[in-house]
């Protein structure tokens, strides 16, 4: 007995090495100095029915991330003023075996929905469609996996997380949260996408399905995506959201600014719940029913590694007339400076 665990204890410290040297022998020097990108975007509100008006700094993101060895990365992300608050957003490794599968381990998004899936720099409005900021747009900490199979348009994704919040990560639980999403482009320009995703914010598990449908050439980019979002043990009504959209880009020579972009935007959702309980145990709905009409366009200065975008959009509001609309929430011009490097 005491030589066959010798045995086995040798065999893994042998293999153990093994691994180690192939990983260093694989190091170039280069490799090992990380990269560093930046986000931001600051920008100017006006409400004309209440002539309110606000300046923000919506992102100040850094990220830095690195390739230690050739299938080992990690990725850091924190967003040092999101409207005036420091948020620590990502921090994962990750592990590739071959080109087609991928595993990450930390902090990160939930895989699910197209438009919530987009980071800051490559949004398309200046303000995210309601699934982009309200339905669908969470993150969490856990595990998850990516498969792209080779010589075929398909991109699987799928992950387990906590189901405590991101600042708390000590918590020990008896369910998790979950999310995953299915994506096949066909002939280059149109793409499908479903996800699923199940959370437990409180005690109250959510499930929500997504579908989306999405066509994309050198100008045009036209989208539609639905999410219906169903609340255990009708807790709360099911929520509906939908976003339809569409931009048209065209190459200009204005100054340093090389591209130009017209959009629009109709999006809406019924009432909402967050999945937070209030003083009663009850679930409450925290973002109204509403649709909205947006309109907008975009100088852009576009390089390889570097971009900045100056937005206009308009947004109107439409709500249903029992409802008390809060403050920030009526219709609005929106302008936008967006630097990328």
């Amino acid at each position: 007995m005491t030589i066959k665990k010798f045995s086995i204890s040798r065999l893994i410290l042998t293999f153990a090495f093994l691994c180690n040297a192939a990983c260093v022998s694989a190091i170039e020097p280069s490799s090992l100095i990380p990269e560093i990108h930046g986000t931001f975007r600051g920008r100017f509100e006006y409400e004309p029915d209440s002539e309110m008006q606000r300046f923000q700094v919506r992102n100040a993101r850094v990220s830095v991330s690195g390739q230690i060895a050739d299938p080992i990365s990690y990725f850091f992300q924190a967003d040092f003023c999101d409207k005036g608050k420091f948020k620590m957003l990502d921090a994962y490794g990750r592990l590739a075996p071959d080109s087609r599968w991928k595993i990450m381990v930390g902090q990160m998004r939930i895989p699910f929905s197209i438009d919530a899936s987009r980071v800051p720099h490559a949004y398309i409005f200046a303000n995210r469609s309601f699934i982009g900021k309200y339905t669908s747009n969470f993150r969490g900490v856990g595990a998850k996996f990516s498969y792209s199979p080779e010589k075929t348009p398909l991109y699987i994704e799928a992950g387990l997380f906590n189901t405590a919040t991101m600042a708390n990560h000590d918590t020990w639980q008896t369910s998790v949260s979950a999310g995953a999403k299915a994506r096949y482009t066909f002939g280059g320009c149109l793409t499908a996408e479903v996800g699923f995703e199940s959370l437990v914010p409180d005690s109250i598990r959510w499930n929500a399905f997504d579908v989306s449908l999405s066509y994309q050439t050198d100008r045009w980019l036209i989208e539609g995506e639905y999410v219906n979002k169903h609340y255990s043990n009708s807790t709360h009504a099911t929520c509906h959201a939908y976003n339809f959209m569409g931009q048209y880009s065209m190459p200009v020579k204005a100054g340093i600014f090389n591209r130009l972009a017209f959009q629009t935007r109709f999006d809406g959702m019924t009432d909402h719940s967050d999945g937070y309980r209030d003083e009663n145990r009850r679930l409450v709905t925290t973002q109204p029913r509403r649709n909205r009409l947006t309109i907008g366009s975009t100088l852009a200065y576009l390089q390889a590694k570097v971009r900045c975008e100056i937005r206009l959009n308009y947004e109107q509001y439409f709500y249903p007339s029992h409802i008390d609309v809060a403050e920030g929430n009526n219709s609005k011009l929106v302008a936008e400076l967006v630097i990328r490097f």
